[in-house]
Formats: structure tokens, C-alpha cells, sequence
């Protein structure tokens, strides 16, 4: 039986003792604490959202990022996982609602920070550039485009 990139990681986080769950449950709830919210929600992505920016985002969320292990590479979350494995599920990014209702800089503030209390950890800069992450935040709105 093969190995996934999700099994992997679990299997990760699990020998690790880390907990196996991320995003709050409550997906209109932003994940970046109230004191840095307003900052947060100021910051603009710097990159155009060209279709090369949006190539260049797609590449590293479905390769180094290995953003698509938690999120799906259809950014529609864990699938085939079976119910109660997480306490919460990664955020799902093909709800138009959610992708209204947060702001390019609050995204970013996650990548650079993490999640408190969830799996998800600091991508930036261990496993991004600043620029790689404008990049798959370009990337990540596209699937809200019908």
C-alpha cells in the first residue's frame, strides 16, 4: 500500500505528539488573534494577480508548499478521511463566503504565524518566501471562481 503525502504527515505529527487537528471549527472565525487583526486585514498582496503569478502559486501549493496535503489539490480539504481522525478540519477554500470574509493579508499573517492550537505551523520563512506565499495566496482565490 503506498505512503500519501496526508498519511505521512499525520503519521508525522502523530509521532511527534502534536496534536492532529487544525483549523477552527467555526470557519468564519479568522484565525489571526484580535490584536493583530486590524494590521493583518491592511496588508495588501504586493503581487498582481496575473496569470503567471497565479501558475507560479498553484506550483508551490501542490509542490513545496505541500499545501494541497492538508487543504486537497482541489482546495476543498481533507477527503476520504475518516470522520473524528481530526478535531477540526483545514480550512476549505471553495466556499465563496470564506474567501469574501477574509482578506489577502489576514492569509498571509497565518503563513507567517500559524495557527495557535491547530497543525497549522509557520510556513515562512522555513518552508517560503514571502513572495512564494503572495504567490499561493494568488493562487488560493482562484478557487473561489466559479
Amino acid at each position: 500500500m503506498a505512503v500519501t503525502s496526508m498519511g505521512l504527515i499525520i503519521a508525522c505529527l502523530t509521532f511527534a505528539g502534536l496534536p492532529v487537528h487544525a483549523a477552527n471549527p467555526d470557519v468564519w472565525d479568522s484565525l489571526v488573534p484580535e490584536h493583530a487583526l486590524a494590521p493583518a486585514r491592511a496588508e495588501k498582496n504586493p503581487l498582481s494577480s496575473t496569470p503567471e503569478t497565479i501558475e507560479r502559486g498553484k506550483a508551490i501549493f501542490l509542490g513545496k508548499g505541500f499545501c494541497a496535503a492538508c487543504h486537497g489539490r482541489d482546495g476543498k480539504g481533507l477527503t476520504g478521511i475518516p470522520p473524528g481522525r481530526f478535531e477540526n478540519e483545514p480550512r476549505i477554500f471553495t466556499n465563496p463566503t470564506w474567501q469574501q470574509s477574509r482578506t489577502d493579508g489576514e492569509l498571509m499573517w497565518v503563513l507567517r504565524n500559524g495557527s495557535a492550537g491547530t497543525a497549522m505551523a509557520p510556513f515562512i520563512p522555513l518552508v517560503l518566501t514571502e513572495d512564494e506565499a503572495w504567490q499561493v495566496i494568488a493562487y488560493i482565490r482562484q478557487f473561489a471562481i466559479p
